[in-house]
């Protein structure tokens, strides 16, 4: 089953909703406005444990870069006499 929202926006959405029946001096606009609180650290623990799709994409990028430079040391194999050209720290 797909969700649209996460049972938890939903229940954010819910909430929201509710918010507009009801007086904001009102004990149960209170009650409402706790439960948005606590849901929203809710959802932001939730969204720190997942990965971001930039990190992902980062990571495959470093990936490649390396795949990249091991097969190029493969095939083009620097000789000892290529280590004579380069130059050296002083």
């Amino acid at each position: 089953m797909t969700y649209l929202f996460s049972p938890l926006e939903e229940a954010v959405n819910r909430a929201l909703q509710n918010l507009r029946h009801y007086d904001t001096g009102s004990e149960e606009y209170a009650r409402t406005m706790d439960s948005l609180v606590k849901l929203h650290k809710m959802k932001q623990e939730e969204k720190s444990s997942e990965v971001s799709k930039d990190t992902m994409a980062i990571i495959a990028a470093n990936l490649l870069g390396i795949i990249l430079i091991i097969s190029h040391e493969r095939v083009h194999v620097i000789t000892s006499k290529a280590f004579g050209l380069l130059l050296r720290p002083k």
